[in-house]
C-alpha cells in the first residue's frame, strides 16, 4: 500500500521526468565534448552543465558550499576559539585558500604529501598530525621546516623526538613540533599526565625543536549521536589533556595551542579546554554525520548542508526495482550513502565499476540515461577516489578545483 505522500512522489517524478530529459538533451546534445578538457584548463565554462560531465563525478554546490564555510568561521570567531580546519575531507588548495581568507589561522594535514601540497601552495600554519616515524616522513618534514618555518607537526614517541633533534640540528633548523596526548582513540597519543609531561620536556629542552604545545584528537566524540552525548564523551574525552596542560603550566612550559576538536563537536570544544579546532568534514558534509543529531535537532545534524554530491549514470535498466549505475565500489560506493531527493531509492553496489540503485513501491521510476545525485557515507575516503571537483551555480559548472595531495610528490 503506498502513502499518499509517495504517490505524489511517484507521478510527480513520472510527470517530470520527460520533461527534464527533453531540455537537458536539447542543452547538451551540441556540447563540444571533444573539446572538454580543453576547455577546463582555460577556465572556459560556457555551456557546461551537470548534465555534460563525465560520470561518476563530484559537484559542489558553491552556494551552500560558501554557506557551510561562513557559518563555521561565524562560528570561531564569537565563541571565541581559533580555526585550523582538517584538509583530508578536500585535499584542495582552492578551498583551504578560502578558508584562511575567512579568518582561519592555518590548516591541518593528515600526510606529509597533503602537508606539502598545502605549504607549497601558499597556506601557512600548516599542522601535519601524525609523527615522523620513517625516515622518508621525517626528512620530508625537515625539509618543509626548512622551506616554512610557519609548519609543524607532532610526536608521541621518545625515540621519535630524538630523530627529529638530530635531523633539524643537521639541517640547520629549529622544528616546531606539538606533543600528541590519547583523548580517547588508541591509534596515537601518548598517556596524559606525567608521560605526556615528560616527552613535552624532553622536546622543550631540545636544542633544534620549539615545544608548541598539545594535539588532543577525541574522535570517537566526533560521531556519537546525540548533543548532549556527544558533548559529555568530548568533555571526557579532553579531561586527560587538561591535566596535562596543568601539570606543565605548573612545570613552568608554555603551552602555546591546545588543538584538536571536530566538525561534531565544534560548538562545545572551547569549553573544554582546546584552543583551536581541527574541523574538516563541514565543508560538505556527509550522510553519516547528518544522523548524529546536532544541538537544536537530536535526529538530523542541521548546522552545516550537503554541499557534495557524486553524480551517477544510470546505465542498464533489466531487472524490477532495481537499476545499473555507474557508481560502484572503486567511486567508493557506500550502503550507507543516501540519494539526493529521492529517499526511495537505495544505493547498493555490484562490483568495481557498477553500482545499483534499488527501490520499492512508492517510489518514483528511473530510466535508464538519467542522472542521479548521491550524498557520500564518508567524505575522506570518497575524495580519495576523485580528480577534481565541479563547481556548481545551480545547474552551472562555474569552475573546476583539483583534488591533489593523496599520495607523494607525483600529484603536484
Amino acid at each position: 500500500m503506498n502513502s499518499r505522500r509517495q504517490f505524489l512522489a511517484a507521478n510527480a517524478s513520472a510527470l517530470l521526468a520527460p520533461m527534464l530529459s527533453s531540455v537537458a538533451r536539447a542543452n547538451t546534445k551540441n556540447y563540444p565534448y571533444a573539446e572538454f578538457e580543453q576547455r577546463i584548463a582555460k577556465k572556459d565554462f560556457r555551456g557546461m552543465t551537470k548534465e555534460t560531465l563525465p560520470t561518476p563525478c563530484m559537484v559542489v554546490d558553491i552556494d551552500l558550499f560558501e554557506k557551510n564555510l561562513k557559518t563555521m568561521a561565524d562560528y570561531a570567531k564569537t565563541a571565541p576559539i581559533y580555526l585550523r580546519p582538517h584538509v583530508k575531507v578536500h585535499k584542495s588548495v582552492d578551498i583551504a585558500r578560502r578558508q584562511m581568507a575567512l579568518g582561519a589561522i592555518g590548516i591541518t594535514a593528515a600526510t606529509i604529501a597533503e602537508s606539502e601540497l598545502m605549504s607549497h601552495g601558499g597556506i601557512k600554519g600548516v599542522l601535519w598530525t601524525k609523527q615522523p616515524a620513517s625516515t622518508n616522513n621525517l626528512m620530508r618534514a625537515i625539509a618543509l621546516t626548512k622551506k616554512d618555518p610557519t609548519f609543524m607537526f607532532v610526536v608521541d614517541d621518545f625515540a621519535v623526538a630524538a630523530n627529529v633533534e638530530e635531523a633539524a640540528a643537521a639541517a640547520k633548523v629549529k622544528a616546531r613540533v606539538a606533543v600528541s596526548v590519547f583523548a580517547g582513540l588508541t591509534r596515537q597519543g601518548i598517556a596524559n599526565g606525567m608521560p605526556a609531561l615528560e616527552l613535552a620536556q624532553k622536546v622543550a629542552s631540545s636544542k633544534n625543536i620549539s615545544f608548541e604545545g598539545y594535539m588532543a584528537y577525541s574522535g570517537a566524540a566526533s560521531h556519537t549521536k546525540g548533543w548532549e552525548a556527544r558533548k559529555k564523551r568530548s568533555q571526557d574525552d579532553l579531561a586527560g589533556v587538561n591535566e596535562t596542560v596543568a601539570l606543565s603550566k605548573k612545570a613552568g612550559l608554555e603551552v602555546k595551542i591546545v588543538s584538536g576538536g571536530s566538525t561534531g563537536t565544534y560548538n562545545m570544544d572551547h569549553e573544554f579546554g582546546l584552543t583551536e579546532l581541527e574541523c574538516g568534514s563541514y565543508v560538505f558534509m556527509d550522510s553519516i554525520y547528518r544522523t548524529v543529531g546536532g544541538k537544536t535537532n537530536d535526529a538530523v545534524y542541521t548546522d552545516f548542508d550537503n554541499s557534495l554530491s557524486v553524480i551517477t549514470s544510470v546505465d542498464s535498466k533489466h531487472h524490477p526495482g532495481q537499476v545499473t549505475t555507474d557508481y560502484g565500489n572503486k567511486a567508493m560506493a557506500q550502503l550507507t550513502d543516501t540519494v539526493k531527493g529521492m529517499s526511495w531509492l537505495q544505493v547498493d553496489k555490484q562490483g568495481a565499476e557498477y553500482g545499483l540503485l534499488k527501490w520499492k513501491d512508492g517510489g518514483g521510476e528511473i530510466k535508464v540515461g538519467d542522472r542521479v545525485e548521491i550524498f557520500c557515507s564518508n567524505l575522506d575516503m570518497s575524495t580519495n577516489c576523485y580528480d577534481r571537483y565541479y563547481i556548481a551555480k545551480g545547474n552551472d559548472i562555474v569552475d573546476v578545483w583539483p583534488i591533489m595531495g593523496r599520495g607523494g610528490a607525483a600529484q603536484r
